[in-house]
């Protein structure tokens, strides 16, 4: 299997997992197949990774067929083509606008022509397979169970659980992080960051206004107020007897270290995701306003700039560097990147010797306190004044040169 290209799905296996002890047959059912069949698409993209080419440009245009609970991708119906009008099927429906609203936003917010920036098709499949509960992101195109209908509702019911999964390919073709442990992890993140924000943008919500849940439309419809994971408050989507606690960590300190391999989720890649969700989380706070915006961008142009054996330093001190570079060195956005990064106890690669502590304060006291702007302020005065230091030495070397 390519590390750097697996089958991509939004369920983690540990979910599945507690699906399989369920006293309803049905369930367990359920759960075992779509277990199957994540292994089979699994092999079936390791193989194909060896013979793939570049895929045809395509404008980005969509287009949703119907497997009609078959698990084969072959027989399945065109059900809406990217000029078809509304259908009868609402899974065609919410799979269609879904996919354009995921284009749309890479597009406007960061002028990307689709996953690949080439034009690369949109194709989706809904209704692949008997009660699947996962959507999953086979490096070509999507795949979309109907759920079991008791722990899963439909997986076209939630626009940023196909966000997610659609920039599995951005990340494919950017920084093409390896899916095992922290580049893993951070795989994983960037699809829940940026699935997250395809749903805030369509709805115009502020960092604040926005719930950051993935996944809270299509997990235990039975029971409100969970997800899949809090991006906000990672440790704490979800709690019940069923399913146990929610178990991503929220910070260095708590890493989860588990085996480099597929039982112990590739060395933990969607519990420890959620250390960089929190970072990007308490950036997007600490700016805040529209979470797209400028923390988005930061977190964009990172996942551009990394390598695909970067660990959660090396994306942190990207961050911090990109952060710099398009808003000023010592700037309220710089400020905060490396505040998050500090209050998820990872360290940043890059800070310049002694103004650590001073940023972490300035940022720290933005949007957290209230005290932000004035706090932010310092940061900017700072930082220009490192500048006309900077300035001063250079001319005190030419006056030297001169004598």
């Amino acid at each position: 299997m390519s590390r750097a290209r697996p089958i991509n799905c939004i369920i983690p296996p540990y979910i599945l997992d507690k699906l399989l002890d369920s006293e309803d047959s049905e369930v367990r059912r359920a759960a075992l197949d779509t277990l199957l069949v994540t292994a089979r698409l699994r092999g079936e993209r390791a193989v194909r990774a060896s013979f793939a080419g570049a895929a045809a440009p395509g404008d980005g245009r969509r287009t949703v067929f119907d497997c009609e609970q078959a698990e084969t991708l072959s027989s399945a119906v065109l059900a809406r083509p990217e000029d078809g009008p509304e259908v009868a099927d609402p899974s065609v429906n919410r799979a269609f606008d879904a996919l354009g609203l995921t284009r749309d936003f890479y597009k406007e917010v960061f002028q990307r022509n689709s996953v690949d920036d080439r034009g690369m098709r949109l194709d989706g499949y809904v209704h692949f397979g008997f009660q699947v509960n996962n959507a999953f992101w086979d490096g070509r195109q999507m795949l979309f169970g109907d759920g079991d209908g008791k722990e899963f509702s439909n997986l076209t019911g939630s626009l940023e659980v196909i966000a997610h999964e659609l920039t599995h390919g951005v990340t494919d073709n950017t920084s093409e992080f390896e899916y095992h442990n922290q580049s893993g992890a951070l795989n994983e993140s960037m699809s829940d960051v940026f699935g997250s924000l395809v749903k805030q943008w369509s709805l115009k919500q502020t960092a604040e206004e926005a719930d950051w849940l993935i996944g809270a439309d299509v997990w235990t419809p039975g029971i409100g107020g969970d997800a899949l994971r809090s991006m906000k408050d990672p440790g704490h989507a979800f709690d019940n007897p069923q399913f146990g606690k929610d178990p991503q960590p929220d910070r260095m300190s708590k890493f989860i270290h588990l085996p480099d391999a597929k039982r112990g989720d590739f060395g933990g890649v969607h519990y420890n995701s959620g250390i960089p969700n929190k970072a990007f989380f308490l950036t997007a706070q600490h700016i805040g306003g529209f979470a797209w915006e400028a923390a988005g961008t930061i977190w964009y142009e990172s996942l551009k700039a990394s390598s695909a054996q970067d660990q959660f330093e090396d994306f942190a001190g990207t961050t911090f560097q990109k952060a710099g570079e398009l808003f000023g060195a010592g700037s309220a956005e710089q400020s905060a990147v490396l505040s998050a990064w500090q209050e998820v106890e990872v360290p940043v690669k890059g800070v310049p010797t002694g103004v650590a502590r001073v940023r972490r304060f300035a940022a720290n006291g933005n949007g957290a306190t209230g005290r932000g702007d004035g706090q932010a302020a310092l940061a900017r005065q700072i930082g220009a004044l490192n500048d006309k230091i900077s300035e001063l030495a250079k001319d005190m070397a030419a006056l030297k040169g001169a004598k």
